[in-house]
C-alpha cells in the first residue's frame, strides 16, 4: 500500500462488474467508471459534457461478491485508490496502464436513493481439542443442593 493514491472518483459504470474467482477462490470484481465532467456554458445557457476519463477498477473478496450482487450498468458510484500496473509485452515493450483499487463503493445518492441491507459474514465453524473440558460444559448455570441459583455454591460443580 504504500505509493498508493488515495483518491475519490465519481462517475457512472460503464458495464455490469464481472465476478471472478483466482485460482485460490479469492473473489474478485473488476469494472470500469466513467467520470465526466460537466460544465454550464453561458453563452449557450446550457449544459456540456467534458471528456469522459474512463477508470478500470477492481475490488476482491467480500467487497467484490457484495458489488457485483448490487450494481448495474449505468451505477453512479464512489471509489479508489490509484496505482499503476507495469509489464512487458511478449515482444519486449514496456506497458503501463493506472488502475484504481476500490476499499470501498459507495452508492452516490445525488440521482437515487439507496437501501442499506447489511450482510452476515459466516462464522467458520470452531474445532476443539478432545481433552477440553469446556467443550461439552453445559450454558446452563449450575444450582447449589437448595436449588438457588443466586446462592454461592459451596463446592465447584466438577
Amino acid at each position: 500500500m504504500r505509493n498508493e493514491l488515495p483518491l475519490t472518483v465519481i462517475g457512472n459504470l460503464v458495464d455490469d462488474p464481472e465476478l471472478r474467482f483466482t485460482a485460490a477462490g479469492v473473489p474478485v470484481a473488476r469494472f470500469t467508471v466513467a467520470s465526466t465532467p460537466r460544465t454550464f456554458d453561458r453563452d449557450t445557457n446550457t449544459w456540456r459534457d467534458g471528456e469522459a476519463t474512463l477508470m478500470e477498477c477492481s475490488a476482491w473478496r467480500q467487497l467484490a461478491e457484495n458489488l457485483a450482487g448490487s450494481v448495474s450498468k449505468g451505477a453512479r458510484v464512489v471509489a479508489g485508490r490509484l496505482r499503476t500496473d507495469r509489464w512487458e509485452t511478449p515482444e519486449g515493450e514496456k506497458r503501463s496502464r493506472m488502475v484504481l483499487d476500490v476499499d470501498d463503493v459507495g452508492a452516490s445518492m445525488t440521482f437515487a436513493t439507496v437501501t442499506i441491507t447489511r450482510t452476515s459474514r459466516p462464522v467458520p465453524p470452531r474445532e476443539t481439542a478432545p481433552d477440553d473440558p469446556w467443550a461439552t460444559a453445559s450454558p446452563v448455570r449450575p444450582t447449589t443442593p437448595t436449588g438457588d441459583a443466586d446462592a454461592p455454591a459451596t463446592k465447584a460443580p466438577f
